[in-house]
């Protein structure tokens, strides 16, 4: 059991390390199959946001020396839900919690992208700079 468990960490390091690969694999693989490019990309978000979120974590565990990255995202993706809730009570009186949920992923999704594309430029330059690979 614990060899699967390490197999599945790994995989998911890997694929989370550049997460463009796997989004363009599902985009093209799943869009070739059900021949909607739209819900292909959907998909192909929803599958990178899970990635690009442990890597933005670690990256930001690496540069700022903390261990509160996932913890950070995790924090803002409530507190975008909990205003995004609230303006859905004000204008309609109700919640739709599988809309906020979709919303903040997907908002989640381009927000992480960024943070990837500068965290990675941090920490290469980092790197660089200080001779360790």
């Amino acid at each position: 059991m614990a060899m699967i468990w390490e197999s599945i960490k790994h995989l998911y390091a890997y694929l989370a390390v550049i997460p463009v690969i796997p989004f363009a694999l599902i985009l093209f693989g799943y869009g070739a199959i059900v021949q909607d490019r739209k819900k292909a990309f959907r998909l192909a978000m929803d599958i990178t946001t899970a990635l690009l979120i442990g890597c933005v974590a670690v990256l930001f565990d690496d540069i700022f020396s903390s261990r509160f990255g996932l913890y950070g995202i995790l924090l803002f993706m409530l507190l975008g839900g909990g205003l995004i809730g609230n303006a859905q009570f004000r204008k309609r009186g109700n919640i739709d919690a599988k809309k906020i949920f979709r919303a903040i992923w997907r908002l989640s999704f381009f927000t992480m992208s960024l943070l990837y594309i500068v965290f990675m430029l941090i920490a290469v330059s980092k790197m660089i700079i200080t001779g360790n690979a």
